[in-house]
């Protein structure tokens, strides 16, 4: 054992036996560390004090160090991001450089050349690194000198697109503008962006913690470069402006693939694009992330574990479902276990799993797919969402004859669900049969622990929004504040709120006797359901989320 994996021995980050095994596997040389870190055996700042230890280098904590945004700007954000710097301060002719690497000689040698300073580097972890590029690196400046470039093209000259994006100029002000777009986006953590054509501009928002933020206004006259830019990207047909059209992108950012999913919508200003930000590396997920309380968690876990029976999970767009339903999978899945799931589209790829993806223009429906896997020796079926009479019949019948069925349904909450089915088509006595569980869900954004701030003691207030102030004897109940970590909202992440319905025999036998959704509600709640409020309100006095979410994501 020598190099990195003896320093981390010595400096008791990790075990003799854990660096020997992973050395064994990817060797001692640059991918030893990412290595130990994605398995867990070594922390951030475990690393970050080994390089230290094991190139002589000082060790700063980036929390709260104070960045001068004018020594920042000494160095390009694209240098800084190619080698994984950052320039903390500058005295007399020294430039003190924070870095993972403090041993890249040719960074060194650039950032020296660049500034004419002399590079004095420290080491850092690289999430602080990460939380620094997301303060003070931003490409908003940048994108909108690209629009202003793109803007006075398109009106001097006329711009040719083609359908092969190896023709397209890697520097060319419309390429750079949609890559760097995508890229702030992903570093920004986006679900979701947002390319709005208006009468005079052209707007982005990104999707952050399931609230839209403005990020860049544009002259309209970038509008046709950009969307045709990316319509080319995502094999959509640059011609068609008149119907909605569909398409996916996929594309490396840091090492990691990214999977977006596109949508296109005519609208009186022209075609505005969507883009569901679908991160392959972010889905793996145990059950225990999906922070389910202990009732919720064992009856889901039982639901899920029954060799046949449909388990539904409801919800509107963007809550999380699909994200629950895979992690259900994984944890079902094994090699002796056929999992095949029909989906539309297929978000997240999955190893060891068949994912159908749906194409209604080839006649493969929900329906049509679902007959043919029937007859392919399933065990689970994970069906992408039930819309119609045909897929929820073949899905209960599927539920019926010893298959586990995994599906989603656009509901409001958990016994609505069984009225719905009802309502598209579906006998009551086969619903009341085949249903396991229902859990309706959403999702409400995490507060950040590093700037959150306990709230003085106010009863009335607690008690006027209904929130129970007995729940936890000697809770904390915290507001968001904002700091540089979370962008100054005061939130990081989210956190999802469940409500779990067990098909009880009582259920069924009221939902055969065409018992309303209301009624069954009732039922639900006596036999020990818990609201997706009070869920919420349990989530606020545990301090992983604020009074305002849960009000705003629930009633």
């Amino acid at each position: 054992m020598r190099g990195m994996g003896q320093m981390l021995v010595l400096s008791g980050a990790a075990r003799a036996e854990d660096v020997t095994a992973a050395i064994g596997v990817v060797g001692d040389g640059d991918a030893l560390s990412p290595y130990l870190l994605r398995k867990g055996v070594i922390s951030e700042a475990q690393l970050a004090e080994a390089v230290s230890m094991n190139t002589g280098t000082p060790f700063v904590d980036l929390s709260g160090y104070p960045l001068d945004p004018e020594v920042i700007a000494l160095v390009p954000g694209a240098l800084c991001r190619r080698y994984r710097l950052l320039p903390l301060r500058r005295h007399r002719d020294q430039l003190t450089v924070a870095m993972l690497d403090p041993t890249d000689i040719i960074a060194l040698d650039d950032i020296a050349s660049l500034t004419d300073l002399r590079v004095s580097p420290v080491v850092v972890t690289g999430e602080a690194l990460d939380q620094a590029f997301e303060r003070f690196l931003r490409s908003d400046e940048e994108l909108t000198d690209l629009s202003e470039q793109i803007g006075e093209s398109s009106s001097s000259s006329t711009v040719v697109f083609t359908e092969q994006l190896d023709d397209q100029d890697a520097d060319a002000p419309v390429v750079r503008f949609v890559n760097l777009l995508i890229t702030q986006a992903i570093n920004d953590r986006a679900s979701d962006i947002h390319i709005e054509p208006g009468e005079h501009r052209l707007t982005v928002r990104f999707r952050i913690d399931g609230v839209l933020h403005e990020m860049q206004r544009a002259d309209r006259s970038i509008q046709d470069g950009v969307i045709s830019r990316l319509k080319i990207m995502s094999s959509i047909d640059i011609a068609e402006k008149r119907v909605p059209q569909d398409g996916r992108i996929s594309v490396l950012h840091e090492g990691r693939g990214v999977d977006l999913r596109v949508a296109t919508l005519p609208t009186v200003w022209g075609e505005k694009i969507v883009m569901r930000i679908l991160d392959n590396s972010g889905q793996i997920m145990a059950m225990s992330d999906l922070k389910f309380s202990e009732t919720n968690a064992e009856r889901f876990t039982q639901a899920i574990s029954r060799p046949h029976g449909m388990v539904l999970v409801t919800g509107p767009t963007g809550s999380g479902k699909s994200t629950t339903l895979y992690t259900a999978l994984r944890a079902v899945a094994n090699p002796r276990v056929n999992v095949i799931t029909v989906e539309d589209p297929v978000e997240y790829r999955m190893t060891d799993i068949n994912q159908i993806q749906v194409n209604p223009r080839a006649g493969l429906t929900f329906a049509t797919a679902l007959r043919s896997i029937l007859r392919a020796d399933p065990d689970v079926v994970l069906v992408g969402e039930i819309r119609d009479r045909e897929t929820a019949l073949i899905s209960i019948e599927a539920a019926l004859t010893g298959h586990l069925v995994l599906s989603t349904l656009h509901t409001n909450n958990a016994p609505s669900a069984l009225t719905r089915l009802v309502e598209i088509g579906t006998e009551p006595f086969l619903v009341a049969t085949a249903l396991t569980a229902v859990v309706a869900q959403r999702l409400a954004r995490r507060l950040c622990t590093k700037c959150r701030q306990p709230i003085d003691d106010d009863s009335a207030m607690l008690e006027a929004v209904g929130m129970p102030v007995d729940l936890i004897p000697g809770a904390t109940v915290y507001r968001a504040v904002g700091c540089s970590a979370c962008s100054n909202t005061g939130y990081r992440g989210r956190v999802g709120l469940h409500e779990a319905m067990e098909a009880t025999d009582r259920i069924e036998q009221s939902l055969v006797g065409r018992a309303t959704g209301g009624e069954l509600r009732e039922i639900a709640l006596e036999q020990g359901m818990i609201p997706l409020r009070d869920d919420g309100w349990a989530k606020v006095a545990q301090g992983i989320t604020t009074i305002e979410e849960v009000l705003r994501v629930s009633v």
